[in-house]
């Protein structure tokens, strides 16, 4: 068994509850894996695989399937147990759990130690309409598959592809959107909707000149500062920002990526324990984006900050059950992100926000984190320095 500083076991096995099984949900397990390894350990989520979600605009060039890994490989692997259902994450129901130390889940009543709510936050969506995709869409069917489907559907010679939100998600699915059409010799025209002056508005602006000068070589319009309001069958209605005016464009269908849900995410302590109504719950502790921790480390909703959450959540959980019960605080600081520009450039930053990357060593650093994260899922074992 490795050795977890702070940590001298009481018991060989706990009883542990993961919400989710996400970036930190997968990471909490690898965790308990590597320093108890008789614990018993049940995953809830409502899926059947795990899924990389940050890699899903790749289905325009890979199959989905590679990028998603089934619980019961999970199970036989970390020696976990899946229950396959979705649990409602409310303030009453983690108050309720903390109290009773047991969960309902199909009837079935499973006792615990410890919960590690570990799920992600929810994806910003819109009122379901024709001729539109958004995110979850490409949970179950690849991009290729979706956008073929599409472009069957329309009777134009030259569809308008219109992709609504210039944040990380949005500009990755843009460019391999751009690049797949170009490599299959598509013709259509593709336009970007933002509701800010420029794209990645949360990174350096060196990260957007790079992309939307890219976007220029690629034919792509770009209407910042503009509001979606709706698509129509051949067209999409816009609102501009600072007019309000009403503006319709051509478009053969749109999809959004808008970011997620800010408003459901709850309140941890530095070392990952819950916190309501300024009370610590000794049992329940959170991770991944559905959390919000009162510490100096990085809050972002990034598949690193999950990772380095449910690692840390999954630590200090051990630690409580040990004899000293010595927490470790999370201090992570955000180490840099890469945005995919398509199979063959990227941009991002690394150590310091003012250090921009892009190009051949922007993609180098994207395989190396995303090695990275594939060593973790594989072996367990933890390349993870900070």
């Amino acid at each position: 068994m490795s050795f977890l500083p702070f940590y001298i076991p009481k018991r060989k096995n706990l009883n542990i509850v993961i919400v989710g099984g996400g970036y930190a949900g997968v990471s909490a397990l690898t965790t308990f894996s590597r320093y108890m390894p008789n614990a018993n350990i049940t995953i809830v989520d409502p899926r059947t695989h795990h899924i990389k979600i940050t890699h899903l605009h790749e289905t325009f060039r890979y199959p989905l399937q590679d990028f998603m890994v089934p619980f019961s490989h999970l199970e036989k692997h970390f020696g976990c147990r899946h229950i396959c259902a979705k649990l409602f994450i409310t303030e009453d129901n983690i108050q309720q759990w903390n109290n009773d130390k047991f969960i309902t889940i199909n009837e079935e009543q499973i006792d615990f130690d410890y919960v590690l709510i570990a799920s992600g936050a929810s994806f910003g969506k819109i009122k379901p309409q024709n001729n539109t995709l958004d995110l979850n869409s490409f949970l179950t069917t690849s991009g290729t598959e979706l956008l073929n489907s599409i472009l069957e559907k329309t009777n134009q010679v030259e569809p308008i592809i219109s992709v609504v939100g210039g944040g990380a998600t949005g500009i990755q699915f843009l460019f391999e959107i751009a690049h797949f059409t170009k490599r299959k010799n598509i013709a259509c025209r593709l336009q970007l909707i933002n509701d800010d002056n420029r794209v990645l508005k949360r990174f350096p602006i060196g990260l957007s000149k790079y992309t939307e000068d890219k976007m220029s070589d690629l034919n792509i319009s770009f209407y910042p500062n503009t509001y979606f309001k709706k698509q129509k069958k051949n067209s999409i209605l816009l609102i501009e920002k600072e007019t309000k005016n009403e503006f319709e464009l051509p478009s053969s269908f749109t999809l959004f990526f808008i970011g997620n849900n800010l408003g459901n995410r709850l309140s941890a302590n530095t070392f990952g324990q819950a916190v309501l109504n300024n009370q610590t719950l000794r049992h329940i502790f959170m991770a991944g984006d559905c959390s919000n921790y009162n510490s100096h480390g990085s809050n972002t909703m990034t598949a690193q900050s999950a990772v380095r959450k449910g690692r840390l959540a999954a630590s200090n959980i051990l630690r409580d059950s040990s004899v000293l019960k010595i927490f470790e605080p999370y201090l992570h600081p955000d180490l840099g992100y890469v945005i995919s520009l398509g199979p063959e450039d990227a941009v991002g930053w690394i150590a310091k926000e003012n250090n921009v990357v892009n190009g051949t060593p922007a993609l180098l650093l994207k395989e190396m984190v995303e090695s990275q994260y594939d060593l973790l899922l594989a072996t367990g074992m933890d390349t993870y320095v900070m």
